[in-house]
């Protein structure tokens, strides 16, 4: 079975285990408080350019979101969302188990837009019952989003202003950010999102670690006793240098770029691939997500040798799924799912 369901399917990167060797039998002290933490954040706040940024490092996605999210709002505020964000259909209502509604707002290609959010904050703000109802205190996005998609500098600088002049927090989910960055359609770089984001983070999980996403708070607002929020939500490891080791390696000699650029890379001949099959696009996607329109026939047989993510039913005969490349993936691994998928096409023909 080859994989193609989602990006971290494999371990971690060599280099990263290798580490993690060499320094197996170090003696730290813990919860992230060791000097390998320290050099990663130093690593992090370089390649921000954001020398005052506070840094922290979280073992996954969904605890990452949550306790964000939980540190920043005041009881009676909740989150706005895309009604495809990640914390809104696939976090099992982590966030709204810790009191905070997740404020979900219908969307094209899995953006919000700066009028969308000035439409609703000034239409809560504005209405008679403002204090009867869930108060906006952040915009929660993910870049790339769920379905492949990216900000542009432009979008973002502008959801931005809206956020800052209507007092409401901007976090951005970075699980998959080093796929959005590298993709060339791309125009935003980590200086950007620290200059625009009050709050982000950058995605290892899915990008290389075998566990791990580093926070980058910007804000001075949110700094102040993090920590305190991390232990709460269960999300400080008493072994933090091993989320430490794995970002400074990340984030030397470019290595998180490298390999997401080979994930971007091998995305694109997939996609260039799939096109010369005349197999239809679910969804325009620059990043390592492709989405698909197939017969229920030709996935059924697909499925017997690779894995693949179902998006949703479009017809009586036909479902749009997705692909996934990652720093893995080989291009052995996409010429083998790009034959199976000609074979099975010419023999429903």
């Amino acid at each position: 079975m080859i994989r193609f369901d989602t990006d971290y399917t494999q371990g971690a990167h060599p280099r990263i285990l290798q580490r993690l060797a060499e320094t197996n039998l170090e003696q730290t002290i813990g919860y992230g408080e060791d000097e390998y933490c320290r050099q990663a954040a130093d690593r992090i706040r370089e390649a921000c350019k954001a020398p005052g940024a506070a840094v922290h490092f979280l073992v996954g996605g969904t605890q990452t979101n949550t306790t964000v999210i939980a540190s920043a709002l005041r009881p009676y505020q909740g989150v706005l969302s895309a009604d495809s964000g990640h914390i809104n259909i696939h976090e099992t209502g982590a966030v709204e188990a810790t009191g905070h509604k997740v404020l979900a707002l219908p969307v094209q290609e899995g953006k919000l837009t700066a009028a969308q959010i000035a439409e609703y904050v000034d239409w809560q703000a504005l209405n008679d019952s403002a204090e009867h109802m869930v108060q906006p205190g952040m915009v929660y996005l993910s870049n790339p989003t769920e379905v492949g998609t990216i900000y542009s500098k432009e979008e973002l600088t502008a959801i931005s202003t809206v956020c800052k002049s209507r007092g409401i927090y901007l976090f951005l989910d970075g699980a998959r950010l080093g796929y959005g960055l590298m993709c060339p359609e791309n125009d935003l770089t980590l200086e950007d999102l620290a200059k625009l984001c009050d709050v982000f983070y950058i995605g290892g999980t899915k990008v290389g670690a075998l566990f791990g996403e580093a926070v980058v708070i910007v804000n001075d607002r949110l700094k102040r006793d993090f920590r305190y929020n991390i232990k709460q939500h269960g999300g400080m490891l008493a072994k933090g240098r091993l989320l430490g080791i794995q970002f400074l390696t990340l984030f030397e000699d470019n290595l998180y770029f490298e390999i997401s650029a080979h994930a971007i890379e091998l995305a694109r001949k997939l996609k260039r691939g799939l096109s010369e099959l005349g197999i239809p696009f679910y969804m325009e996607s620059p990043t390592n997500q492709q989405f698909v329109i197939l017969p229920d026939t030709v996935c059924q047989e697909l499925s017997k040798s690779f894995a693949y993510e179902y998006q949703e039913r479009m017809d009586e005969s036909h479902s749009a799924i997705r692909f996934c490349t990652c720093w893995a993936t080989s291009e052995e691994q996409v010429q083998a799912l790009l034959a199976e998928l000609k074979r099975l096409k010419e023999g429903a023909a």
